[in-house]
């Protein structure tokens, strides 16, 4: 399989940074519009924050147009300084325990199908911050019981106990995402684990309720080898993980872990082909994607049967 990736493997891993210039297929429109100020201003009015603006996410005009957006609770300080995470890393203050009620709200201003809703790492909080998660799903439900859940939650430090608070409110796909490969692991991902989020995957999927499924994803771009996606793959799988996404690495300034290669449009496919053969159940997979992009979309695998294509088309 390895032998199928069409750019040179050998000079990945020690290539450096990439000039700035980007690739034409990773250029996209500015953001604005009607929707997209909506959502703008009604995140500023209700001081809450959202990843699609944290994480620098260059779907964002996409995303806002459509009405979607992924709410960030917990602050907008990190506990970890990822070296890929544009997040800003530091010591948090407290909790806001009104947050969640603001969440719901929100989602109900803006009638949304389908929302997605993640954080930073809050590693100083005994839960890590899952009693907060349970709140906002439960919110979101008193308020608009037809919208569909989406959580991408931290590792919570290996605690399954947190992981059950978060389950037991009833979210409809649970991601958490994988990033990289094992062997970059220790370098883009600060004090994460491999193995560990591999166990925290599995046990959502063995406690799952219902139609939930489980979601994760990895970036390319760092310098791995081709072998080493398809071997990501089959641990996620081997996870039981429905759902993979699968993009581009695009370093937010000189302080991140360095760019090694931009991969194609057709590497994206392939990685697709590879993916879906290996048994997920969706898989998005291209330059520009991130963990939610068309993560209203992906909802519809949620009710079709396994073996079962779904009336969606990616």
């Amino acid at each position: 399989m390895g032998g199928a990736f069409l750019g040179s493997v050998e000079d990945i891993e020690d290539a450096t940074a990439l000039p700035e210039r980007r690739p034409p297929w990773l250029k996209v429109r500015l953001p604005g519009g009607g929707e997209y100020g909506r959502i703008r201003a009604l995140l500023r009015d209700t001081a809450l924050h959202s990843v699609c603006e944290e994480a620098h996410c260059p779907n964002i005009g996409e995303c806002w147009a459509y009405g979607t957006a992924t709410f960030m609770i917990l602050g907008r300080i990190c506990t970890r300084a990822c070296g890929f995470c544009a997040v800003t890393p530091g010591r948090p203050s407290g909790v806001d325990q009104e947050e969640p009620l603001r969440v719901g709200d929100a989602v109900q201003q803006l009638g949304l199908r389908h929302v997605v809703i993640t954080s930073v790492a809050r590693d100083d909080l005994p839960d890590g911050g899952a009693a907060v998660f349970a709140a906002t799903i439960r919110a979101v439900r008193a308020r608009c019981p037809e919208t569909t859940i989406e959580v991408l939650i931290p590792d919570f430090q290996g605690d399954l106990s947190s992981l059950q608070v978060v389950l037991g409110a009833g979210p409809d796909i649970l991601n958490h995402n994988i990033e990289t490969c094992r062997r970059l692991t220790p370098r883009v991902r600060a004090r994460a684990r491999y193995d560990r989020t591999l166990e925290l995957l599995r046990r959502a999927g063995e406690n799952r309720a219902g139609t939930m499924r489980t979601k994760s994803g990895f970036m390319v771009g760092l310098g791995e080898r081709w072998e080493e996606l398809l071997e990501t793959m089959e641990d996620l799988r081997a996870s039981g993980v429905d759902i993979l996404t699968i993009g581009q690495y695009l370093r937010p300034d000189g302080r991140h872990l360095p760019l090694h290669r931009y991969y194609t449009p057709d590497e994206f496919s392939l990685l697709k082909t590879e993916a879906l053969a290996r048994g997920f159940r969706h898989c998005e997979s291209g330059p520009l994607v991130r963990s939610s992009y068309h993560a209203h979309e992906q909802v519809a695998h949620l009710v079709a049967p396994a073996g079962v294509e779904p009336a969606f088309r990616p």
